[in-house]
């Protein structure tokens, strides 16, 4: 089990990006592609790797906030960037 201190936070990608690569090449990606192609082949194996690294991190939250840790969801990496100023 992973041992945290009760203020240790880890930021992690937020579950939406996940799903929205997943939506995407489930429902156009590979519905565009001849089915036996080896494009297809390849697009179904990305979808394969991604629901598994989805489950890997929800995995890596369960055990780190049983631990005492907790998770923050990253929506963007432009968080801690400075906005850029208009003229």
């Amino acid at each position: 089990m992973l041992s945290p201190t009760p203020s240790d936070e880890v930021p992690v990608p937020a579950h939406i990006h996940y799903e929205l690569a997943l939506q995407i090449l489930e429902q156009v990606s590979l519905p565009a592609l001849p089915p036996h192609s080896s494009g297809y082949q390849q697009l179904h194996s990305a979808v394969i790797h991604l629901r598994k690294a989805l489950r890997l991190q929800k995995q890596f939250e369960e055990e780190w906030q049983l631990g005492g840790g907790s998770v923050e969801y990253q929506w963007s990496l432009n968080r801690d960037r400075p906005q850029a100023q208009s003229k």
